[in-house]
This record gives C-alpha cells, structure tokens and sequence, in this order.
C-alpha cells in the first residue's frame, strides 16, 4: 500500500485532521477501534506521531483512550446530544445576542449572502446535501465569528465536533431540512433588525428543534 502524502505541517496535526475526516466520513464509524500498526503503515510514519494525534482527537472527544487497550471512536449516547445541544444552545444563542450590538453592515450583507446560498443549495435538483450541510455549519460559525469571542467560538468548535459523531442525522429526518431553513431565516430576520432578545430566542429555538429531530 502507498504511503499518503502529508503536507509539511507539524505532522501529527496533519495525522490529526486526516483521522479527523475520517471520522466525520464514517470511514472510522462509532465504536470502531483504531489500528494504530496498520494506519502508521498505511501513512509510511512511525507510531509516535500518531498516538500524539489521537491524544488531540481524544481531547476533543471523538475518540476513547483506555488504558492498555488503545483507542476507540467515541459513540455518542442520547444524553451526550441532549448536553452538547444545550450547550451550544447556550453559547451559540449568546453569540447572536452579541452580534446585533456588534456587526458591521457589511458583516450583516456577508451573512445574507451566506444565507442565500443556504437556500439555493436547499432546492431540489440544485445541489447536493453535503453542500446544504456545509453552508448550514458555515452559517453558525459566521454568527460566531461575527460575535467577537474566540473562546467561545473555540467551544462551540469542539462541541460542534462532537456533534459530527451523529453527522446529518436529524437533517435527513423528513421535512426537517425546510424546517432548519425557516429557522435560519428568523434569525437572520431578527439579526438584521439587531433585536438582540428576537435573536436569542430564535437561535434557542432552533436547537430545542434540532434536539427533537436528533434523538
């Protein structure tokens, strides 16, 4: 088997990311051990890298270290989601307060412009669903970034990973695609008038809903 090409960053980040998307593609699915001989010789590095790497992964919860044993992709339980959910309920509604009283115009133009395209890849026929998934995650992060906390925007980033682990699952329950898009629109309604307590409440919404289809 040939050796995968890294980029030259440090490389058990790199070791890190590949692993990471791996997960996220359910090449690695939950549950699922990881072979530490047979990916270090699949990627032509020694094993030292790659357990640093899968101490990151572990710090951010996609993966299960045990002792003597190695590791393992985490499975999230439905109790796990209902606190992730409301923690980034939490973080994420907070973010869309702080973003009526802080934006620009022109940070406001980019996230209608965002939004946009959230719609036109919702249309039959004109998109694909991972693009539709893309654009939803991309608009949060916008909201996030627009905010102006980096620490809670690295928060939301390592819950929103763990996440992942139940990746799409309650977007592909009927009808829930449409019913995420008019929740964007309220709150992007709301932010554009800079209603600050509108904003909350609909971003708070918007996950209790997004709770319901996911467990």
């Amino acid at each position: 088997m040939s050796a995968v090409s890294l980029t030259p960053r440090a490389l058990y980040e790199e070791v890190a990311e590949l692993l990471r998307q791996r997960i996220f593609n359910r090449e690695l699915p939950p549950g699922s051990w990881i072979d530490e001989l047979k990916i270090a010789e699949e990627l032509g590095i020694s094993r030292t890298p790659l357990r640093e790497a899968i101490k990151v992964l572990a710090a951010e919860g996609l993966v299960t270290m045990k002792v003597r044993r190695g590791a393992y992709v985490t499975e999230v339980s439905e109790q796990d989601l209902r606190e992730v959910y409301e923690l980034l309920s939490l973080l994420e509604a907070d973010a869309a307060g702080a973003v009526c009283r802080v934006a620009s115009d022109a940070e406001l133009a980019q996230l209608q412009t965002l939004h946009n395209e959230l719609e036109q890849a919702a249309q039959p026929g004109t998109g694909s669903r991972e693009r539709f998934f893309e654009l939803n995650e991309a608009f949060h992060l916008q909201l996030l970034e627009m905010a102006r906390n980096r620490w809670r925007k690295q928060m939301v980033a390592d819950l929103r990973k763990v996440m992942k682990l139940n990746r799409h699952s309650s977007l592909f329950k009927s009808g829930r695609i449409e019913e995420s898009l008019k929740e964007h629109r309220a709150i992007l309604a709301a932010v554009l008038e800079r209603d600050a307590e509108r904003a909350v409440q609909r971003v708070r919404t918007h996950f209790s809903n997004g709770l319901q289809a996911a467990v």
